[in-house]
């Protein structure tokens, strides 16, 4: 009896250390939760079996009795990892491929060119995180009295802030010994890169954040998260900032079908960096200033098994008809108050063209699909290389944009200290449609060239016709030719080549009425111009 007692005592101590450091959640669909179960019942019975140990002095010998609950308890032990194992074969897409397919709802009804505006190139997030951490890096470096203190982190959650695209990211303590140094007041501030401009700044906070990854003891973020929600399973935390610039963490809750089986967000919990206050929301209560709810690699997962299964799980291995991925990478599109990941979607069979590709709110799961075959991502991204191949520059993941209502590519080119050099238009649907320009030229002149050099086909359903009175006229020489801007009453803004009209564009005056007819967008291409 004394010696269960000892053992009980001793695995309860391992146990509570355990816990302090492993934090598992104590959640019978956690994976972590059954390990740390077992090496408990383990470690107990390893020693509880002492007390069953004999010595024989006259004959000089150990011999082990028949412990009876060492045997039964590493049955039951075995027969819960079958039962395990057999509940999770039941609930495998073996069995379930449609519940699988549906874990994502995809509306396959949507067009591009109605859900996607024309590109405002004063609104687009050029810079990719690993510029954004160059600049952070740099800006931190300035900071000479925060330098030798902390770290910058490299989460860089790409947020809507107030309309304004940037990365954000906490600065961390640089070890435990800074962290005793600074605890008490926390680090006072966190990075911002705008992503159009690349303005980065460290933004100092009257408050301290005292709630980080690299803090310790009851301060370290997880065993914070752990202490005050101890059975539910977290997904990584985005680091964001709310409306008035305060820096949060954005944990989602994750729940499993059996153990880790079929993983699924089943809300949000908003940790507040400063106070270490927290709150849970559902799905369906989440603030809007809230970007990212769902992780990109189980957006991934669930898209990938939704291009899998439609078709059962037999189809997805062997007959794999309609059967489709996602492509290796994706990034981000801004739009609406809201931040959405888009891919690629490719056949199995195949990798070097796209069917279509998906747009998915991070926030809402709100998932579009758009049937426009063309390039996939790193096909447009080696097109782009290969004209500067002497170069040797490296081309960015492409962001997806709508120039002139036609998805097109828009890719940095990078030297090897990770300098943008030169930007890259690629079209969608013809990879060989590929335009590079120095970047030192900027982003419009850039779109100005793609349009002149690869004339994009006009859908004539775009193309509009009416009279407008000429307004604020100007022109402008790009690479040796004369391009017209100007606006109408309502300032619309229009641009037409000389070479449209070349005996009436270079006497046309403000104040002039002319008929014009052209394409749609933000700056709306002249086709043809005439009084």
């Amino acid at each position: 009896m004394k010696q269960k007692i000892i053992s009980i005592s001793i695995t309860g101590i391992v146990g509570l250390l355990f816990y302090y450091f492993l934090l598992p959640p104590l959640n019978f669909g956690s994976p972590l939760f059954w390990l740390y179960f077992f090496v408990l019942i383990v470690l107990f019975l390893f020693l509880n079996s002492f007390e069953s140990i004999e010595i024989y002095v006259k004959n000089k010998r150990i011999l082990s009795k028949n412990n009876k609950l060492i045997n039964y308890t590493l049955i039951a032990l075995g027969g819960i990892v079958l039962v395990i194992c057999f509940l999770n074969l039941i609930v495998s897409p073996l069995f379930n491929a449609n519940s699988y397919h549906n874990r994502i709802m995809v509306d396959e009804t949507h067009q591009f060119t109605a859900d996607v505006k024309e590109v405002d190139f004063n609104k687009i997030p050029l810079l990719d995180k690993d510029s954004s951490m160059k600049l952070g890096d740099r800006k931190m470096g300035q900071a000479t009295d925060w330098v030798s203190q902390y770290y910058v982190s490299d989460l860089y959650t790409q947020i809507n802030y107030n309309d304004h695209i940037i990365r954000v990211t906490p600065i961390e303590y640089a070890g435990f010994i800074k962290y005793l140094s600074n605890h008490k007041t926390g680090i006072k501030g966190y990075i911002t890169v705008d992503s159009v401009t690349g303005d980065a700044n460290l933004v100092k906070l009257e408050k301290g954040i005292k709630y980080l990854p690299s803090a310790y003891f009851n301060e370290d973020l997880n065993r914070k998260l752990r202490f005050s929600y101890p059975t539910e399973i977290f997904d990584e935390a985005n680091f964001e900032l709310d409306n008035e610039g305060n820096p949060f963490w954005i944990i989602p809750t994750l729940k499993y079908t059996m153990v880790g089986m079929k993983k699924e967000v089943s809300g949000v919990i908003i940790f507040d960096a400063q106070t270490g206050k927290s709150q849970k929301y559902a799905l369906k209560d989440i603030p809007t200033w809230v970007d990212h709810v769902y992780n990109a690699d189980l957006i991934i997962e669930q898209l990938n098994d939704w291009g899998n299964y439609q078709n059962g799980f037999i189809n997805a291995y062997l007959g794999q008809k309609n059967v489709v991925n996602t492509t290796e990478g994706y990034n981000y599109l801004v739009m609406d108050n809201d931040v959405y990941l888009y891919t690629g979607i490719t056949s199995v069979s195949t990798d070097e063209s796209n069917l279509g590709f998906v747009l998915v709110n991070m926030r809402t799961k709100e998932t579009n699909y758009y049937n426009v075959p063309g390039a996939e991502e790193y096909s447009a991204m080696a097109s782009a290389e290969g004209l500067v191949q002497e170069k040797g520059y490296e081309a960015s993941f492409p962001l997806l944009i709508n120039l002139n209502n036609r998805p097109t590519y828009l890719l940095s080119l990078k030297d090897a200290a990770g300098l943008v050099k030169m930007y890259a238009f690629v079209d969608v649907a013809d990879y060989q449609k590929v335009i590079v320009s120095d970047s030192s030229l900027g982003i419009a002149s850039a779109a100005q060239k793609y349009l002149k050099e690869i004339p994009l086909e006009v859908n004539q359903d775009d193309v509009l016709t009416k009279e407008v009175t000429v307004n604020n006229l100007t022109s402008v020489v790009i690479d040796g030719n004369t391009n017209y801007f100007f606006k109408d009453d309502e300032d619309n803004v229009y641009n037409g080549s000389i070479k449209i009209n070349s005996s009436l564009f270079p006497f046309l005056k403000n104040g002039d009425k002319v008929k014009i007819t052209y394409t749609n967008g933000l700056v709306k291409q002249i086709i043809n111009i005439e009084k």
